[in-house]
């Protein structure tokens, strides 16, 4: 729709003109302070079925032009339609992430894995598998997550389409920010996964990442810091995050993690295919399987790896001797047993010797 007025034409009289110009000031003074982004007039919608009671309002903008004047042209007021995006984000590792369990060595370890979700999308949230038993806070990934939304670059916000009721009949449209939630945690078996540090960055107003890990630190979320990115104009980033606990009240670093976040367009990402974690097709880039140690491994799944490597690996040595030492000791309680025997045999039965 292109004729955004309502046009009524009229002859003004003196009265009618000091009337409009006090209207003018106080929509001006309302536009000056951000109360009034245009002059929208209200009004509530009946019917005759149902007398006095409210059927919704309708929200009108109304132009009134002198009839001496020439008309402006007409406004579009058609509404923006959202265009839709692809987010990929590859999480490669994590470093210094706090270790909260301890192996049967007794040695502190967390299993690692990262969650992220899109705001306003709880249900496509995704998540890594699990490094398990990190010594040293350190997880390898190389796997990717796709996050298909649409976006509204004018408002620098996703629009999401929900029913807000499982008896609605018809979606509503709602507008979010466009941050992304970065969740580490220690996986469990038999109890719920411990989360140990998070972070939120808006990827309109994204804090700057750091190239090593050890630079990595909370100072890059430093309100004051103004070097922030949109990645709807970088297009493409890579770096490392601190992640942290403040549940406490104060916040703690706990944790720094590695991604690579890029956002297409739908043709773009049409042009340039990528599947989710390492599945086909793994392209744009290709990511390797992660190089982890020997120890990450699921206990229950493989329980002689256990044996092998946290057991027989570490205590090879000890038990090689512990086992030649019951060897030499049993023979020597052989030997005393059998003796007395032999030596008896000796002195009464010289001949059969």
């Amino acid at each position: 729709m292109h004729n955004g007025a309502l046009i009524l034409q009229k002859t003004t009289s003196p009265l009618d003109t000091a009337a409009s110009a006090k209207q003018q000031l106080a929509l001006e003074v309302l536009h000056m302070y951000g109360l009034v982004p245009e002059h929208v007039e209200t009004r509530t919608l009946y019917n005759d079925d149902c007398p006095g009671i409210p059927q919704g309002k309708l929200h009108l903008w109304v132009d009134i032009f002198p009839y001496d004047r020439n008309l402006p042209p007409p406004v579009d007021i058609s509404p923006r339609t959202a265009q839709k995006y692809v987010l990929r984000i590859i999480v490669h590792n994590t470093q210094d992430v706090i270790l909260e369990d301890e192996n049967i060595m007794g040695e502190k370890m967390s299993d690692i894995f990262v969650n992220i979700q899109v705001e306003g999308m709880k249900k496509e949230a995704q998540e890594t598998d699990v490094h398990y038993r990190s010594l040293t806070g350190e997880g390898n990934f190389n796997w990717r997550m796709v996050y298909n939304f649409d976006y509204l670059p004018a408002e620098q916000k996703i629009v999401l389409f929900e029913r807000p009721s499982f008896f609605s009949l018809e979606k509503t449209e709602r507008k979010v920010e466009p941050i992304i939630h970065v969740r580490v945690y220690d996986y469990d078996i038999f109890s719920s996964n411990d989360m140990l540090g998070w972070t939120e960055l808006n990827l309109v107003s994204l804090p700057s990442p750091t190239k090593g890990y050890k630079e990595c630190s909370l100072s890059q979320y430093d309100e004051k810091d103004k070097n922030r990115l949109s990645i709807f104009e970088k297009k493409k980033i890579k770096g490392f995050w601190p992640v942290y606990d403040d549940s406490l009240g104060e916040r703690e670093l706990t944790g720094k993690v590695e991604l690579e976040i890029e956002v297409l367009t739908e043709e773009e990402a049409i042009d340039r295919p990528a599947g989710k974690a390492r599945e086909d097709p793994n392209t744009n880039p290709t990511l390797e399987p992660p190089n982890r140690p020997q120890t990450s491994f699921n206990w229950f799944t493989n329980p002689w790896m256990v044996i092998k490597i946290m057991i027989w690996g570490r205590y090879k040595w000890k038990i090689i001797g512990g086992l030649l030492s019951l060897l030499g000791i049993a023979f020597l309680a052989l030997l005393i047993y059998e003796s007395p025997a032999a030596i008896m045999e000796k002195v009464f039965n010289p001949a059969t010797g």
